[in-house]
């Protein structure tokens, strides 16, 4: 059994992470190869350019990593079905959609294998605060 130096998340552009920042300075503090982490991430998630997939990175004493990647956020996937470029500038005042309950229940059942909760009810109301959190309507 390994032992565990650090656990790194970095929210990364799916097939297209480079050694710019975040991803170069994140790892070669902790001294593991940059390269070799782009590459694999880039081989796992390259079916799903265009969109924003985040890794979690173990990293080992032996200055090795193995990492997992999850679902794009929350608020990727409001903007992916809103067709949306970004939320409101103002939220709260100005409204940058709206989301129907479907639209709301499609994207927390998709979320739920990495959301802290086995209730859809609970997924739905994550996924709605987010949405209101970019001034984004629900119904």
């Amino acid at each position: 059994m390994k032992k565990i130096k650090t656990i790194i998340k970095l929210n990364l552009p799916a097939g297209e992470a480079t050694a710019a920042p975040p991803v170069g300075p994140a790892l070669g503090q902790h001294g593991l190869p940059i390269m070799e982490f782009i590459k694999a991430y880039n081989e796992k998630t390259k079916d799903l350019k265009g969109q924003v997939i985040p890794a979690v990175i173990t990293a080992y004493e032996d200055r090795t990593f193995s990492f997992i990647t999850k679902l794009p956020p929350v608020s990727e996937m409001i903007k992916k079905a809103l067709k949306a470029e970004k939320g409101s500038a103002k939220p709260g005042r100005d409204s940058a959609g709206k989301l129907n309950k479907n639209q709301v229940k499609e994207i927390a059942e998709k979320k739920m294998p990495d959301l802290n909760t086995d209730s859809i009810e609970a997924a739905e109301k994550v996924v709605a605060g987010t949405a209101r959190s970019m001034g984004i309507q629900t119904e």
